[in-house]
């Protein structure tokens, strides 16, 4: 497949999730912090901040593909400024229909996202829970 056929066959959403960059960035001493390799290789980190119960920051780093980049900008895209229990509400699913071009044989990438979304999740509960 050509590059002008990578272009032609992405939606609009699909082609700004894959390259956006604002929200690529390592925080130091995140509220939440998950990480998740795929059987593909690829690596996902989610850092979240929380401020008053709502998602205030949420970033990323990843070791992968374009359309796992996709996937985690679509994670952030989704939830930022959510409450923590509507955040447990997004999953592989709607990722893709977000995304609308997610090849079929890259599914997995939106598992990878929302799984390590899901980690920083627990992470930040994990220790919220223990201050109270």
């Amino acid at each position: 497949m050509g590059e002008q056929d990578f272009w032609n066959q992405h939606s609009l959403n699909f082609l700004e999730m894959a390259y956006k960059a604002e929200h690529r960035e390592r925080i130091h001493r995140p509220d939440g912090y998950g990480t998740r390799t795929g059987e593909c290789g690829d690596k996902v980190e989610f850092f979240i901040m929380v401020d008053r119960g709502r998602l205030s920051t949420i970033s990323f780093e990843i070791d992968g593909c374009v359309h796992t980049l996709a996937c985690c900008n679509t994670v952030v895209h989704m939830t930022q400024g959510l409450s923590i229990e509507e955040a447990w509400e997004i999953n592989p699913e709607k990722v893709a229909a977000f995304l609308e071009t997610l090849p079929e044989d890259h599914y997995h990438c939106a598992e990878l996202s929302v799984g390590g979304f899901y980690l920083a999740l627990s992470d930040f509960q994990k220790h919220n829970f223990r201050k109270k």
